[in-house]
């Protein structure tokens, strides 16, 4: 809200000197007869006309998000700066209307001191507004005053010229000058029209506003990240919408890619500045290594069931996968079998190895009665899944804690005392993530290592 009062302050200064600006030329080419002069104070009445446009747009534009604009009313300020660039058009068509017509009849305007005074005033009042106009835009990153910049811009070089062209009309009475120089303010009104009608019309058919490949080098250098995918944006440069597809490991929890995203958003914002938002969509590294059980558990996820236990036996046909998929408690073994039947299908379709899946059907324990009945169970079958899987450890001392609907385990692994530190580190986080993998209501795993003679 503050850019928007600050772009709605500068609207209303050069509205203000546009206006006096094209009253004074107008006043002037009527007096003379000059048509060049009459061309530019119309000229500098649409500036005024844009202003106006701007501060209605600006009004609008500021609004917040709603359910018929989910994206937010920023458009309303692209079709305000297309509007301008429209009137500019109109301008350019009255104007070489009238210096054909000057041609043609071989009128020559009457110069005065007046004259060459308002010119030389409005020469000197057009080059404040275009260059403050221009560093606010820069400033605010405003698309609308930037793009009025420029149409004001052009008013200097308008001006410019119907100088140029009344000093050879007093001087050498070359009354031709007068309407040639209308005819060159017209190419210039068209090139700054041109301008804006290609930059607002670029934002409406959604033309990127920053490379592809620098929102992947920005989104690659997030530590997390294995690698960027996709990126595309759309909307203007100061405030572009962003969307970024990148891959991290297949075990990432949502907490994390929470964490990630954040991540990435700073980045962007911190090299590219006016980002309105950021999507980032994550998909899950392939490296030819699938974790069975981190899969069983995400389609599980997606049902919103849960699962442990999970085995995977090679058999001579394929691989057969073995689980315990916990359903809502009080429903009809036919619900639950639909359940458990769809997400084998799922399992199967994401694992194509797999040629088959049991599932054990079980209700999900919820009641506080059956807590500690739960709790025990979590505890031999977490010990069974680690000396299963890690016999090398000596696992003793597992505890259980509860935290509302989430659980927590702490436990010991007695090694080997030969074995390196790296190791005995690298089998404990490995150990982590298949507890946590296994039981799904496990938010928090803590492993301590230590020798086999410490435990003895």
């Amino acid at each position: 809200m503050d850019t928007r009062h600050a772009v709605r302050r500068v609207l209303i200064i050069t509205l203000v000197l546009n206006l006096a600006v094209a009253i004074g030329k107008i006043v002037v080419g009527a007096l003379t007869g000059a048509v060049s002069i009459s061309a530019d104070g119309f000229h500098s009445l649409m500036d005024g006309s844009s202003n106006l446009i701007g501060l209605g747009a600006n009004a609008i534009a500021g609004r917040p998000a709603d359910e018929d604009h989910p994206y937010g009313h920023r458009r309303f300020e692209t079709v305000a700066a297309l509007g301008v660039g429209v009137l500019l058009l109109f301008t350019a068509f009255e104007i070489i209307t009238g210096a054909l017509d000057r041609l043609t009849t071989g009128e020559q305007p009457e110069v005065t001191p007046l004259t060459f005074a308002v010119l030389i005033g409005t020469l000197i009042v057009n080059l404040i507004i275009s260059r403050y106009e221009r560093r606010e835009g820069e400033r605010l990153r405003s698309e609308l005053l930037i793009a009025d910049a420029a149409n004001t811009g052009a008013d200097v070089f308008v001006t410019s010229s119907v100088l140029v062209s009344m000093i050879l009309v007093s001087t050498f009475g070359w009354a031709w000058a007068d309407p040639v120089a209308a005819l060159i303010i017209v190419v210039l009104i068209a090139r700054a029209a041109w301008q804006i009608l290609k930059q607002t019309g670029g934002v409406l058919v959604d033309t990127a506003p920053h490379k592809a490949g620098e929102l992947m080098q920005i989104a690659a250098a997030v530590p997390a990240v294995k690698r960027v995918i996709r990126a595309r944006s759309r909307g203007t440069v100061d405030a572009a919408h962003i969307d970024i597809d990148v891959e991290v490991a297949a075990g990432t929890t949502t907490e994390q890619t929470d964490a990630i995203t954040d991540a990435i958003r700073a980045k962007l914002i911190e090299r590219l500045g006016g980002i309105s938002e950021v999507e980032v969509h994550f998909t899950p590294e392939h490296n030819g290594q699938r974790d069975y059980a981190q899969t069983a558990r995400a389609h599980a996820d997606a049902l919103g069931l849960n699962t442990h236990e999970v085995r995977v036996i090679d058999s001579g046909d394929g691989k057969i996968m073995e689980l315990h998929v916990e359903v809502p408690p009080q429903q009809t073994l036919g619900a639950a079998h639909e359940q458990a039947t769809e997400l084998e299908g799922a399992i199967r379709a994401a694992l194509p190895d797999v040629v088959d899946v049991v599932t054990h059907i079980e209700p999900k324990l919820n009641a506080a009665g059956d807590r500690s009945v739960e709790l025990a169970g979590l505890r031999t079958r977490a010990l069974d899944v680690l000396r299963t899987r890690f016999p090398e450890a000596d696992w003793h001392d597992l505890r259980v804690s509860a935290d509302g609907d989430t659980l927590a385990l702490t436990l010991h692994a007695a090694l080997s005392p030969d074995v390196a530190l790296e190791d005995a580190h690298a089998l404990a986080e490995t150990a982590e993530m298949t507890l946590r993998t296994a039981f799904p209501k496990v938010a928090r795993v803590t492993i301590h290592t230590e020798p086999q003679e410490a435990r003895d």
